[in-house]
């Protein structure tokens, strides 16, 4: 968040619901945030990833 220099709010987290789901993660966030209907035309999310071995990935793309 403050890398990004974001607020908070703009984050979508379920870790405390779900645990670590590992390569499911952004999967399942993203089925949960179409379904509350937080998804909306235009908007560009960042999802970023973190696995075992220390690896990390990222992308952005426009909903």
């Amino acid at each position: 968040v403050k890398s990004l220099h974001a607020e908070p709010s703009k984050f979508y987290k379920n870790i405390s619901r779900h645990g670590n789901t590992s390569a499911a993660s952004i999967p399942i966030a993203l089925h949960e945030m179409a379904e509350s209907d937080l998804l909306r035309p235009g908007q560009t999310l960042a999802c970023i990833g973190f696995g075992g071995g220390l690896t990390w990935g990222g992308n952005a793309a426009d909903v």
